[in-house]
């Protein structure tokens, strides 16, 4: 999954079908994730209540060109990296993590921690996440 959005980054973001093969990259990996569709949309920086924009993304409408939006999804991918990368034999473990209590986030999932800081809880998780890889 991941060398295909890498891909796309590369190629810019900016296009359609770029940002629409991102939307889908995003809604397997939401699926993975097993998020609830509020928490979809508030990881996009959208309301909670925006569930049909989320649904349309799943049906394959492209990402909006804003960079916000793009950022985020940049940032979700990197964190799915680098947990394939920390779990290469345990996919179930990686998709699972951003759930799970964490004693580096005072044993709050890092999905909690996403949620309260939005943007920045983000950065939080994924420069965590780069550290502990670099290992």
């Amino acid at each position: 999954m991941i060398p295909v959005a890498e891909r796309a980054l590369q190629v810019g973001l900016h296009s359609r079908d770029s940002r629409a093969r991102l939307a889908r990259l995003i809604a397997r990996l939401f699926d993975h994730w097993e998020l609830s569709a509020a928490d979809q949309a508030l990881l996009l920086g959208l309301s909670p209540d925006s569930r049909a924009t989320v649904a349309r993304y799943r049906r394959g409408e492209p990402l909006g060109d804003n960079a916000d939006l793009l950022a985020r999804a940049g940032h979700l991918l990197g964190i799915h990296k680098a947990l394939r990368i920390m779990f290469p034999h345990d996919r179930d473990l990686a998709y699972r993590w951003i759930t799970t209590p964490n004693r580096r986030f005072a044993n709050r999932p890092p999905l909690e921690i996403m949620r309260q800081y939005g943007f920045e809880g983000m950065i939080a998780v994924r420069r965590y996440l780069d550290f502990e890889r670099g290992r």
